[in-house]
């Protein structure tokens, strides 16, 4: 029996529906009943801020778009669910941001702006102020922080350090404290991104483990001709391998170093103890560095940075680069790498490897998206199980760090095929192994196999392997933890609740109130702005993904509320009235609802602002 099948027989109680989580039913309600409490709370909130002399924010009850409303299905014809809103309105941040202030203005350079007179930004600060839109508060967090806003007359909360001439303030105190420490590393360098663009950065460890390939791949085509896709291709041995690097190094310009002679021995590699961790998995979208701070505080001991196109890295593009920056707080940090050629992989993982700092580079064959896995890679990798081993095994030659990989159980529904992939990687030389109990085809309609899942953990054994899949609970995280698993890594789970990583090692339930969950997602929007800035622009990204991850938090049903505890990751939220109006509207699944809780912590919203979540929830089905 798939772990986790026994709660879903469990009798319906209090009548309720089937698949739908037990709520006391003091607190339960009809639809209408809770988007009238919730609607009449909110006009009472914009009373009493007008009656403060308050802005109150504008109240506009949109139609979610088609794209979200729920399509009833036909009992004959059944269409194949999907987990992405791909036909959302999407604006960008910068659209809510009509006129811009130039940069060189910002910083107060002393020197006039590079582009003279062609310059597309704002020089005039009296002029651009006046069309600035009001400010969002007295207290701007970045100045009380840092000691000083980069974002100067830019920035939202700039009456708190701008004079009557526009000047930004400095308070000299806070600054020197802070002693110019960088708090995120692995940023882009410009000079860099230049060398990427006119492809001037070398790859001499990629083209020397490549070369070798070729006269591997050579060889067997001069011998008897075999299938190369089925057949894996064997590897260099290690003296192989140091002859090879030595002959690249030998055509360097420049003194010889011992690096340059002597290549690192797989012993010799940084290693990570990653037995016993709580690893919070890359979550694209929702991953972002914000909400990892988050995590950490809440006692996530691994954390890696949203899946990185290997391709877009290699051509310098910024936003993918940015999916890598690491917070100082991430004490064990990796990145995740996609892609589908040993060639593209290898070479960024050098890349990687020459110019940002990370504990483990993990390597993404499990993601199911169509995108990914029609080109070859994510799940596509399970499949082509040779250039699958000459990825890891070109990037175990490149890098300085452990290579992890994340997979499923497999592509195909009822056909696992990771038992079988395990021991291959293992030969590989592989560091850690994540293995999420569902396949391609089933995304999240059924419960994760932890039976095999603690299968794979021992043909894994004595590499580490992580199970991951349907924890909520730190009873679920118990149940898991009785698997042979080494550690667990926690997804929708986090997304949900973060604070699940302080229950799991506390072993408790967490009873969290509306006030300290509101104090949560303002803790996330200091932390995005100080990540994506203070200025429209960044105030309006902070609160896409602010919203983006209230797509998840509303699912969370509060412990004092549930007949039967804990809460299951497949149990349907039905209407509820919260113990407090905070608590009600935090449980709505109305995109206007989110809306209004963004407003509370960032303002309102611009007047063209739409919003539609990138995943829609279909684990409840």
């Amino acid at each position: 029996m798939v772990w986790g099948e026994l709660d879903q027989q469990v009798p319906e109680e209090n009548g309720a529906e089937k698949g739908a989580a037990a709520i006391k039913s003091q607190y339960l309600t009809s639809k209408e009943k809770f988007n009238e409490i919730v609607s009449s709370g909110w006009k009472e909130r914009n009373k009493e801020a007008e009656e403060e002399g308050r802005d109150a924010p504008e109240e506009e009850k949109s139609e979610e778009p088609a794209g979200k409303r729920i399509k009833l299905e036909d009992a004959s014809e059944k269409k194949k669910m999907r987990g992405q809103n791909k036909s959302r309105p999407h604006m960008k941040p910068h659209t809510y941001d009509g006129k811009r202030l130039c940069p060189s203005i910002i910083k107060e350079k002393q020197s006039k702006c590079f582009y003279g007179d062609k310059c597309k930004f704002f020089h005039n600060v009296a002029e651009y102020m006046a069309s600035k839109p009001p400010d969002l508060g007295d207290q701007c967090y970045l100045f009380d922080t840092l000691g000083k806003c980069p974002y100067g007359v830019s920035c939202r909360f700039a009456k708190a350090h701008t004079d009557a001439d526009f000047k930004n303030l400095v308070n000299e105190e806070v600054l020197r404290a802070n002693g110019g420490r960088t708090t995120v590393k692995n940023t882009l360098d410009k000079e860099l991104q230049w060398r990427l663009r006119k492809r001037q950065v070398p790859f001499k460890a990629s083209e020397a483990y490549l070369k070798s390939m070729e006269r591997e791949n050579g060889g067997e085509k001069r011998g008897k001709s075999t299938s190369t896709e089925d057949k894996p291709a064997e590897t260099p041995t290690e003296a192989q391998q140091t002859d090879l690097h030595v002959e690249a190094a030998v055509k360097t310009v420049g003194a010889l170093t011992d690096a340059d002679l002597v290549k690192l021995r797989p012993c010799e590699k940084k290693q990570v103890d990653f037995r016993d961790k709580l690893y919070l998995a890359p979550l694209t979208t929702c991953g972002n560095l914000p909400f990892r701070r988050i995590c950490k505080r809440f006692g996530a001991d691994i954390t890696c940075g949203e899946m990185a196109m290997c391709t877009n890295l290699l051509q310098g593009q910024a936003s993918e680069w940015a999916l890598l920056k690491r917070h100082e707080s991430e004490d064990l940090f990796g990145v995740q790498l996609e892609g589908c050629f040993p060639d593209t992989m290898t070479r960024c993982a050098e890349l990687l490897n020459d110019n940002i700092e990370v504990d483990f580079v993990d390597i993404n064959s499990g993601c199911p998206i169509d995108l990914v896995f029609k080109k070859g890679a994510g799940c596509g990798l399970m499949m082509r199980t040779n250039k699958f081993e000459k990825i890891v095994r070109g990037m175990n030659s490149v890098l300085d760090v452990p290579v992890t990989v994340k997979i499923r159980t497999g592509v195909q529904d009822k056909t696992n095929i990771a038992h079988k992939l395990i021991p291959e990687m293992k030969k590989w030389g592989v560091s850690l192994i994540t293995l999420h109990g569902r396949s391609r085809e089933q995304r999240y309609t059924k419960l994760a196999d932890w039976e095999y899942i603690d299968v794979c953990s021992k043909i894994a054994s004595p590499i580490p392997l992580f199970g991951n899949g349907d924890i909520l609970s730190w009873e679920d995280a118990m149940r898991a933890r009785e698997t042979g698993v080494s550690g667990l890594m926690v997804a929708r789970g986090a997304l949900i609740k973060p604070w699940i990583f302080t229950e799991i090692k506390e072993q408790r339930h967490w009873d969290i109130s509306s006030s300290e969950r509101l104090d949560i997602l303002r803790d996330f929007t200091h932390f995005g702005m100080e990540h994506w800035g203070s200025d429209t622009q960044g105030i309006e990204k902070t609160r896409t993904f602010l919203l983006e991850w209230l797509s998840f938090t509303c699912r969370y049903i509060p412990v004092g509320l549930l007949e039967r505890v804990p809460q299951k990751i497949n149990e349907r939220p039905p209407f509820y009235m919260g113990r407090d109006y905070m608590e009600s509207l935090m449980a709505s699944q109305h995109v206007d609802d989110w809306v209004k809780i963004s407003e509370m912590l960032l303002g309102p919203v611009p007047k063209n602002f739409s919003f539609l979540p990138k995943h829609k929830a279909n684990a409840y089905k």
